[in-house]
């Protein structure tokens, strides 16, 4: 038995896996290792800033944050930002400074995933002179940086199109001196991109199967 529209839901399988392909978040599981500073309250900053005018618009989405006790977001609180911590926090790089910092008693270790999104990821356009960077920062409940020997307590950035460079994100991580991996990084398949290339190609394969 031959499936009807045969062309055409190969054709709609063809682009499900197609747009996942080519319009998939870049997504990073970001760990970091709070062994040393354990029990101490302080604070974390996540700052997602378009680094001049021309920079492209992007998306931070942070997701699955588990590890030490969250407090509240310090006012005043961000336009920019929706959501909150532990859930989903969505980051829009539409102002010059789009941060929240967040209150936080450190524990053994925190983890969470940061997806970036957007033209600046799906169609970096090559011209911009400046990309848009994405941070975390830690610091104690003085507001001073610890941890990380970056001068202003970044552990992590995550750089979007810098200078329009076409490999779309530079990841960072800055380390310690007495310990140089406080922060470990590493690129994940994004949920939803999974989803919809797998949807694409079982449609794919079922109008096969049915048409021969």
């Amino acid at each position: 038995m031959k499936i009807k529209n045969g062309r055409y839901w190969l054709a709609v399988g063809a682009w499900l896996f197609l747009a996942a392909s080519s319009h998939a978040a870049i997504m990073y599981k970001v760990t970091v290792d709070t062994s040393s500073v354990s029990g101490t309250t302080g604070y974390l900053d996540f700052q997602f800033n378009p680094n001049n005018p021309t920079s492209q618009a992007a998306v931070a989405s942070i997701t699955g944050f588990t590890g030490g006790t969250l407090g509240a977001v310090v006012p005043p609180l961000d336009p920019n930002i929706t959501g909150t911590l532990p859930a989903l926090m969505t980051m829009n790089n539409s102002a010059p400074l789009v941060e929240a910092y967040q209150a936080f008693t450190y524990g053994p270790s925190f983890s969470f995933f940061v997806a970036l999104s957007g033209p600046a990821i799906d169609t970096p356009n090559g011209t911009a002179t400046a990309g848009t960077t994405f941070g975390l920062g830690l610091y104690d409940s003085s507001s001073v940086a610890i941890l990380t020997s970056n001068f202003n307590g970044f552990a992590f950035q995550a750089q979007i199109n810098l200078l329009g460079n076409p490999a779309r994100v530079t990841p960072t991580a800055f380390p310690n001196g007495a310990n140089p991996t406080v922060v470990t990084f590493a690129e994940v398949p994004e949920p939803g991109a999974m989803g919809l290339a797998g949807l694409g190609l079982a449609a794919l394969f079922l109008v096969k199967r049915r048409l021969t």
